[in-house]
């Protein structure tokens, strides 16, 4: 099983960063048919609802585009005037790092030289540092640049960029570029081109994220979030038209009940008493929720960009849409479960996360987990001192012996959980015994309601014993002995619980119960 040590790596790495790099190398896996695909696919329901949202607008005759997310300042001044600085307030502006000039100091040449001791072209790694302050070297490119120019190999190469400060030092300068806060901010641009190429009417969408620079994110804020927008542009279309689409369309995603409000306060980039909010009626709680926007293009702002005729803008919260439709309140837990949300398990799928910690490789060493579990079934209640051999053949060339053994006196071969099977029931993992659980109402319950993972103690101490054979064949070893006492946890029987099943069981208070005695031994004689 491949499993990194995370606290040496971290600490190796703090060390000597590049000799960790280059170490970790060793850790992945080369060869082998070792994963393949498990039916795990489970849609997101956000992205779900898109697809219905598109598949409703496609057959309503828009046409779907792409919208760009990055938007100029300038483009927001064009579309709300006096209020843009208040506008610009919630928008998140991109940065960019200045690429610094980088000189080769004495002291820097001499480290360089303890890094790569054969380099000696310092004036060429000087003319890259320069090319790439130029913008002439891509900064993905520059560590290939100087190992391609200068002959360095990539450890070298990263190792001589860690020695200047000034890669280290750099800050970011704010450019005039804006994410989107809304998607009209992309439309005017993109309206302004289509009517040059496409005849009237204009009927787009476009389904994607926008971005909000909220004071908190809380159950109902988020810094991304996603909208379908739609635009008409047409010679003739009034304020009616606009509320009869937008019916229309909320109709066909299976909301009948739709209400517009007027809003009293119009953003600038709608004509004045155009812009609506749009309600829609809960199934649950018939209440009115706020699920979009709608309006008209103001006039003034489509001038900006030399369109005259006029647009109708429709925008629909989608996470808004999906809370209502899943009832979740947060839509933090709508969007990113995994972070809002404690997992959720059913007893089948916990069944499913239990696994043999090792187990053998190859058919020989399967053959002998086989033969140890079928003689320790076959005499588990014989008296003890006793010894039966399960296996004898060849393993890596050598010749080996196989016994399932009790040495001490006054018990039996196998002890009385050997032959448990572990359930889950309510989230609990359970060891139940294969007989002497009909009078316990637990246990009964537990083995008609419960999910049976189909492993026993014995199978997998069994794997456990065959593997340890197998190493000790491969690495010439002589003698291996195997023994499982009392068991009281899962790694006493070779047994590992996936994390997500631990995580589960500790936030929702359930429990391991395999406690039992199984008591026996497995010896292999190797020669």
């Amino acid at each position: 099983m491949t499993k990194f040590d995370i606290r040496k790596l971290r600490a190796s790495a703090k060390k000597d960063y590049e000799r960790a790099w280059l170490e970790g190398a060793k850790l992945i896996e080369k060869k082998g048919e070792l994963f393949s695909l498990r039916a795990k696919s489970k849609p997101h329901p956000l992205f779900d609802l898109f697809e219905r949202v598109r598949h409703v607008l496609l057959r309503l005759g828009f046409t779907e585009v792409v919208v760009p997310m990055l938007v100029d300042k300038r483009e927001v001044y064009s579309q709300y005037g006096v209020e843009a600085p208040v506008i610009l307030d919630r928008i998140f502006f991109l940065a960019g790092l200045e690429r610094p000039d980088i000189g080769i100091s004495h002291k820097k040449i001499q480290q360089i030289k303890k890094l790569a001791p054969k380099f000696k072209n310092i004036k060429k790694l000087q003319a890259i540092f320069r090319r790439y302050k130029q913008g002439k070297i891509v900064a993905d490119d520059l560590v290939e640049v100087m190992m391609r120019e200068l002959g360095l190999k990539e450890e070298q190469a990263t190792g001589i960029l860690s020695l200047f400060s000034e890669f280290k030092e750099l800050k970011p300068v704010p450019m005039d570029l804006t994410l989107r806060s809304h998607t009209t901010a992309g439309w005017f641009g993109v309206l302004r081109e289509l009517q040059r190429r496409e005849p009237l009417p204009l009927q787009l969408f476009s389904i994607g994220p926008k971005f909000r620079r909220e004071q908190r994110l809380d159950e109902s804020h988020l810094y991304e979030s996603w909208t379908a927008s739609i635009v008409v542009m047409a010679e003739r279309i009034s304020v009616e038209d606009g509320e009869r689409l937008t019916r229309e369309v909320l109709a066909k995603l299976g909301f009948e009940d739709v209400k517009l409000t007027r809003k009293k306060a119009t953003s600038k980039y709608y004509a004045p008493q155009t812009e609506s909010e749009v309600f829609i009626k809960h199934p649950r709680t018939k209440e009115y929720l706020e699920v979009g926007d709608a309006g008209f293009y103001s006039p003034v702002a489509l001038s900006n960009y030399n369109i005259a005729y006029p647009v109708f803008n429709l925008g629909i919260g989608l996470e808004r849409v999906l809370m209502i439709e899943t009832g979740e309140a947060d839509i933090r837990a709508l969007v990113y479960p995994y972070l809002y949300k404690p997992a959720e398990f059913s007893d089948a799928q916990l069944a499913k996360m239990i696994k043999l910690e090792r187990t053998p490789e190859g058919g020989a060493g399967r053959e002998i987990a086989a033969a140890i579990a079928r003689v320790a079934e076959q005499h588990a209640e014989e008296p003890s001192p006793c010894e039966f051999k399960a296996f004898e053949g060849r393993l890596s060339g050598r010749r080996v012996s196989v016994s399932v053994v009790e040495p001490e006196r006054g018990t039996k071969l196998i002890g009385p959980a050997g032959f448990n099977t572990i359930f889950v029931y309510d989230g609990n993992f359970i060891g139940v015994p294969p007989k002497g659980w009909e009078k316990d109402r637990f246990l009964n319950t537990v083995r008609e309601w419960g999910i049976s993972t189909g492993i026993r103690y014995m199978d997998a101490f069994a794997a456990l014993a065959a593997h340890e054979i197998e190493r000790a064949a491969r690495r010439s070893g002589r003698k291996v002995k195997v023994r499982v006492r009392a068991v009281k946890l899962l790694s006493d029987i070779n047994l590992v619980l996936d994390k997500a099943a631990q995580r589960y069981i500790t936030d929702n208070k359930k429990r391991i119960d395999v406690r039992g005695p199984v008591f026996t031994t497995v010896i292999a004689e190797i020669r």
